[in-house]
């Protein structure tokens, strides 16, 4: 480290030192303003990282930018008398640097320049999606499994994860809910992946995205439109309403997926037929199945989810079971 200069060591005019950082998720060059005045300001603006790729933006701004890493000491003394020196930090935001200028204050026998962080451009909600994307891709041409997968192959685990979703739901448990909704994000993000690969009818996890941006605004005409809804009946209704027109279905039953557990598909069919104001009695035959059926119906018209219902249930059940056996006592 360089000696301390005698301005910068005697308190007089320490100047400052700018920790300029940009995020990789927002395109070069797009900077905020109070970040292009302090750059076209400073008396140097100084960047470890020659590769970076802010700085031919910086350059064609006419910002001359001096390809260098400075150890602390080098970089209070740059800033003495009163002189503004801007950092542009690499990805990895320069600990090195702002451990020595954190040790340098600490000796209490400086007086350091002022400190400032100045976020350059910042990422918006969901920008960590980007990094998701990139890391799949990468994922599906490098790694030995994951290239090989399928549609089909996959299917498991997102009924899987889904039913892993559920359960964190249910339980209450917060990290696990997070950890189970990125569980359920990847299968979405890796069905997208191996779609961009069909040789007819390719799309990727835009085409994904776009679709159902372009759903939810077309099924709220009381948020995007002219269309009111005051109440969560007024927007379920505007939501079927507009499904029924996109869909143009001649059976209510029409779009009930069958593979889904038994419970949620009497309940699920009992729903439909109700909204639909349809008058159908259920079959009047003997035997536990229709029992099941016929409580099934009877929760939907209740408002109970007969399927968590049923968990609930049996979780109690598993707990009495654990309790005879003196398992966690």
């Amino acid at each position: 480290m360089n000696a301390i200069s005698p301005d910068a060591a005697s308190g007089t005019a320490p100047g400052r030192i700018v920790l300029l950082t940009t995020s990789h998720r927002v395109a070069p060059g797009l900077l905020s303003w109070p970040a292009w005045r302090i750059l076209h300001a400073a008396d140097r603006v100084l960047c470890a990282d020659g590769a970076h790729p802010q700085l031919p933006y910086l350059r064609e701004a006419g910002i001359s930018v001096e390809e260098a890493s400075p150890a602390a000491g080098e970089l209070v003394d740059a800033c003495a008398g009163g002189r503004t020196v801007v950092v542009v930090a690499t990805g990895e935001g320069e600990p090195a640097l702002t451990d020595g200028l954190a040790r340098l204050a600490g000796t209490g026998r400086v007086r350091m320049p002022e400190l400032e962080l100045l976020p350059a451009s910042y990422d918006l909600p969901g920008a960590r999606l980007l990094d998701l994307v990139q890391v799949m891709d990468r994922i599906r041409a490098e790694c030995p499994w994951s290239s090989r997968q399928t549609h089909r192959g996959l299917a498991k685990y997102g009924i899987e994860e889904a039913y892993e979703l559920v359960e964190a739901i249910e339980e209450g448990d917060r990290d696990e809910l997070r950890e189970e909704l990125g569980d359920v994000l990847l299968q979405v993000v890796f069905h997208a992946r191996i779609a961009e690969e069909h040789p007819e009818e390719p799309f990727s996890v835009d085409d994904v995205a776009g679709g159902i941006v372009a759903k939810l605004i077309h099924r709220h005409p009381h948020v995007f439109g002219d269309a009111t809804a005051t109440t969560p009946e007024e927007v379920k209704e505007h939501w079927l309403r507009t499904k029924a027109v996109e869909k143009r279905r001649t059976s209510v039953t029409e779009g009930i997926p069958l593979g889904q557990p038994g419970l949620a598909l009497a309940a699920k069919l009992a729903s439909r037929v109700r909204t639909a104001g349809l008058d159908v009695p259920l079959p009047r035959v003997e035997g536990i199945g229709y029992d099941l059926l016929a409580l099934a119906v009877r929760a939907e018209a209740e408002g109970v989810d007969p399927e968590a219902a049923l968990r609930a249930a049996a979780r109690a059940y598993r707990d009495a079971v654990r309790a005879a056996e003196g398992v966690g006592e």
